[in-house]
């Protein structure tokens, strides 16, 4: 005797993750630009800049979740 045939086993696939909110302060670089001040108080403004790592994401670029 034959055994019955079985329904194939439906695939349950997994919802796509939602997309992370960019950092608001580099807007998802993790770098920020600053402008390099010179002289004795730093008064003066070049026109050269510096990059750095965002300190409000850590170079992430996603937004901090609090």
């Amino acid at each position: 005797m034959a055994t019955a045939k079985r329904p194939a086993a439906r695939r349950k696939t997994a919802a796509p993750k939602p997309e992370p909110v960019k950092c608001p302060d580099c807007d998802g670089n993790g770098e920020i630009t600053e402008a390099v001040r010179v002289g004795a108080r730093k008064s003066r403004i070049t026109g050269d800049h510096q990059t750095g790592l965002c300190l409000t994401c850590w170079g992430t670029g996603e937004a901090p979740t609090d």
